[in-house]
């Protein structure tokens, strides 16, 4: 029978074989971690959530003229009462779901009706004006979209 024999390796043998530390490999390591890291925070910045700085006041007491608002895009269910984010024109608005597909609304010298029931709100603190020009009412909310008030 044939044993091989074991190398041992002293403490000074081991040192040895391995070249020093670079400064510029440490350096090239830490450029790729910080970069891997800006890739993942940019991917979920500009695919899964976002931000928006909030400069009006017509969401009080929700939210207030310079809030940071933190958004989640990826989620396309909304539900009455909701806070969604939109873009129009270029701007990223702030508006609160107001009514479903299917819901009749309805806004008059009254104020607001949701398939035939008035709304009230003890969180209004302006008067809320029709627009000149777009939308007639009362007017039902087409499939697959939904009316929103900002």
């Amino acid at each position: 029978m044939l044993l091989k024999k074991k190398h041992k390796k002293t403490v000074t043998q081991v040192n040895r074989d391995k070249s020093p530390p670079s400064v510029w490999g440490d350096i090239l390591y830490l450029v790729s971690k910080l970069l891997m890291v800006g890739f993942v925070l940019a991917t979920l910045y500009f695919f899964v959530f976002g931000l928006l700085r909030y400069n009006d006041d017509g969401m009080k007491p929700a939210l207030k003229d310079g809030d940071l608002v933190v958004y989640y895009r990826l989620d396309k269910r909304y539900s009455i009462g909701d806070l969604l984010v939109y873009s129009y024109k270029g701007k990223e608005r702030v508006a609160r779901v107001i009514a479903t597909e299917g819901s009749t609304i309805d806004i008059n010298e009254n104020g607001l009706i949701i398939n035939g029931s008035p709304q009230q709100e003890q969180d209004i603190y302006k008067e809320t004006l029709l627009y000149k020009e777009g939308a007639t009412f009362p007017m039902k909310v087409p499939a697959g979209q939904l009316f929103v008030l900002g």
